[in-house]
């Protein structure tokens, strides 16, 4: 087994969501923690878990993220971390994975599952070794406890329920 160390700049958690039903709004979490430690190709019987801080919140809008930040949605006064730790590793042939873990988001864990892609190995400019990963995957905000909307006048919502998740790694082995 490898432990991997994550190299954040060169790594993301995005998400998106319907804003007005219409469109969406893209954000990420800027700061964010995450421990490998198995086999990068076969991630079978690998260690996988995330730290994110939830003040790191970025959507490109400042009152936005602020908004986000409250008690309204994240709470990060009392909620300061999203953590996620992954329980089952499923392959799914040619470098493809099932990841399913529990997700915690202000003290409610549900499982939910990434659709994991090994995106394959090199060494950077430096000599280093580099391995590459990207997940997916889609939850309900209002599972996790974050069910502020307001109604629009012309019928449905401001904010979508659904919560679609990106992420990018990008790893050094240790």
């Amino acid at each position: 087994m490898t432990n991997f160390n994550l190299d954040t700049a060169h790594s993301s958690i995005g998400f998106s969501v319907k804003h007005m039903m219409v469109s969406k709004v893209r954000g990420n979490f800027n700061e964010f923690s995450a421990n490998l430690e198995g086999n990068e190709q076969d991630l079978t019987g690998a260690t996988i878990d995330f730290t994110i801080d939830v003040a790191s919140i970025n959507t490109n809008n400042t009152d936005r993220d602020n908004h986000l930040r409250s008690a309204d949605f994240f709470d990060v006064e009392n909620y300061p971390s999203i953590t996620f730790k992954a329980t089952d590793i499923q392959s799914k042939g040619d470098d493809e994975y099932k990841v399913t873990g529990d997700l915690t988001i202000k003290d409610v864990t549900k499982p939910v599952t990434f659709d994991v892609e090994y995106e394959g190995k090199g060494t950077n400019p430096w000599g280093q070794e580099v391995v590459a990963f990207s997940a997916s995957s889609k939850i309900n905000r209002k599972d996790f406890g974050l069910t502020w909307n307001q109604t629009l006048e012309t019928g449905g919502v401001l904010v979508g329920e659904d919560i679609k998740i990106d992420i990018e790694l990008e790893l050094n082995p240790a």
